[in-house]
């Protein structure tokens, strides 16, 4: 039987009058990658927000790895095993490479105000150095590791946000519109990226994406949504070829049928 690592119970979240989410449920399970597709203001980084703590849902329940953690803040969403990249990439500007990931690694240190005080957390202090170096060369940034983060192109500036989530050791990775700006070499080549991390570090991946040859080549299954509601879940050849998603995405009303 399949560990589930996410469920979303009946979600609903509002704004005034407007439904951007409207009763949606899904699961995801250990070791998948699951895409969230949808057109334009479907929803899509709402649900994100919600499962992230940024959003507290208007109704339903998000529940981690069985725990129920609707009303948890960003930073202990973090801590219980959650990373999230974003569409528009959101690095600090004025710091390296190094120093990108290793303030990420900072979220599990043990150390407190007393010990780093007195110098006695050198000893962790140096491990994570260690391990921010031993995850850039797994994703191909130590060459590059003294640069200012935005000084690198576009694809390294992506793999760095992919990163630094990683230095925070999910379990659950969101990336939202990971491949928004990429060509497509760069996109294939995201894609083996994902594939990669995911079987190094054990992830389930849970991502939005508008790239439908990046969705349709590493998804292990797909959700749609249209206007905050789900209307489609599947594999990827399942999902291509249901009237319902080809509808929302062609703008053709369902009852006439897509020619």
């Amino acid at each position: 039987m399949s560990e589930n690592v996410l469920h979303l119970d009946h979600l609903t979240m509002r704004f005034g009058g407007v439904v951007a989410v409207n009763d949606l449920s899904m699961d995801i399970n250990k070791g998948e990658i699951v895409a969230l597709i949808g057109p334009n203001g479907a929803g899509k980084t709402t649900a994100f927000n919600m499962i992230t703590g940024v959003y507290t849902p208007t109704e339903g329940k998000v529940v981690l790895n069985g725990q129920d953690v609707t009303d948890r803040r960003p930073d202990e969403i973090t801590k219980l095993g959650v990373a999230r990249t974003f569409q528009n990439i959101r690095l600090f500007s004025s710091m390296t490479v190094f120093d990108n990931v290793l303030t990420a690694k900072h979220l599990r240190r043990t150390s407190n105000v007393f010990t780093a005080t007195f110098r006695l957390n050198m000893k962790e202090e140096k491990r994570m150095r260690e391990e921010t170096l031993e995850l850039l060369k797994i994703v191909g940034l130590q060459d590059v590791k003294d640069e200012m983060a935005t000084s690198l192109p576009y694809g390294q500036q992506r793999r760095l946000e992919i990163a630094r989530a990683l230095a925070t050791e999910p379990k659950l990775l969101l990336l939202d519109e990971p491949a928004a700006g990429m060509n497509p070499q760069e996109t294939e080549a995201l894609g083996e990226f994902i594939k990669e991390i995911k079987e190094q570090f054990d992830l389930t991946v849970f991502l939005i994406e508008h790239h439908m040859n990046l969705v349709m080549g590493i998804s292990d299954r797909i959700y749609v949504i249209d206007f905050g509601r789900q209307i489609a879940e599947g594999t990827p050849a399942e999902v291509q070829d249901n009237p319902a998603v080809i509808a929302a995405y062609l703008g053709v009303d369902e009852e006439e049928g897509v020619q």
